[in-house]
């Protein structure tokens, strides 16, 4: 029986491990090896480790585990079952797990849009937040991607980094006021319909349209939906905001008894250094149900 299984092996996922690999805990990390970063060359806006590879930052935290006892295994996690005061844990190797508690740290996948050239230029010179990429782009000509208020939003905030801004909509209308708005911050609009993007291996170079004109552009930064890369947290019952992502408390923990979410897959500011602080406030609540349960009243 371990004390926890955390399902998922990127920054919240090893935060909470560690933590509560410190606290003595027996615990199961499983991770597919699939983050949502895997496309970026490197990370950025986290204290000490700012433009280090995503796999060089998960290897040098999963380095850490086994000083305390933490045991991390390749392997998904494809379905967990609660009898009375655990869970059953069925791993995609064939193979099952008991756990007394359940962290869930899988993160969110991107929906990218099916035109031609996205998916090779994800990650090289297609980004999804300024926050972590804008540095690396600024001055250039930038468009921002995507439809209504959040596209309008990405590309006001975009500003920030570059003057030289357009916003695609990929045939979506815009609202009189958002035109307006944009056309006051000196934003370019194109609503429509994109035929492929030109790049040069993932390196973008230009925007083309159905129409047959096309714009020169470097960099785009989109914002087109995403959805939990497990839906292990939905299965099991946990309620899910308007965005789509995991309803948790302060504390990480979920409407299910006994399961905690942490990551991308649970809060609205989806950074790495979040996450791993999400991920260490959650080994805590869990080190202090546990102990609960432990000691005489």
């Amino acid at each position: 029986m371990y004390d926890v299984v955390v399902v998922g092996g990127g920054p919240a996922g090893l935060s909470a491990a560690l933590m509560l690999g410190r606290c003595r805990r027996r615990v199961l990390v499983c991770d597919v090896g699939e983050p949502r970063n895997r496309r970026s060359r490197a990370l950025h806006g986290y204290l000490t480790r700012d433009g280090i590879a995503p796999p060089e930052f998960n290897d040098l935290g999963r380095r850490e585990l086994p000083a305390y006892g933490i045991e991390v295994r390749r392997v998904g996690v494809t379905g967990a079952e609660q009898a009375d005061d655990h869970y059953r844990v069925a791993l995609a190797n064939g193979g099952q797990e008991q756990a007394r508690f359940l962290l869930i740290a899988t993160g969110v996948v991107d929906d990218l849009p099916g035109i031609s050239g996205f998916e090779e230029c994800y990650g090289r010179s297609i980004f999804h937040c300024p926050y972590c990429d804008g540095w690396e782009c600024r001055d250039r000509r930038l468009a921002a991607f995507g439809r209504g208020r959040e596209a309008t939003g990405l590309a006001l905030a975009l500003r920030t980094w570059s003057r030289d801004m357009v916003l695609c909509t990929h045939g979506s209308p815009l609202p009189r006021r958002a035109r307006e708005r944009l056309a006051r911050n000196g934003v370019a609009i194109r609503t429509e319909s994109i035929a492929r993007l030109e790049h040069r291996d993932g390196l973008l170079t230009a925007i083309a349209f159905d129409a047959g004109d096309r714009i020169e552009r470097d960099v785009i930064f989109f914002t087109t939906g995403q959805h939990p890369q497990s839906d292990l947290a939905i299965r099991l019952g946990c309620t899910l905001t308007d965005r789509g992502t995991v309803r948790t408390g302060t504390l990480c923990d979920t409407n299910v008894p006994r399961v905690f979410v942490a990551g991308d897959a649970s809060r609205d500011a989806q950074f790495v250094v979040v996450a791993a602080a999400e991920g260490v406030k959650a080994a805590v609540a869990i080190n202090r149900a546990l102990q609960a349960e432990e000691l005489a009243k």
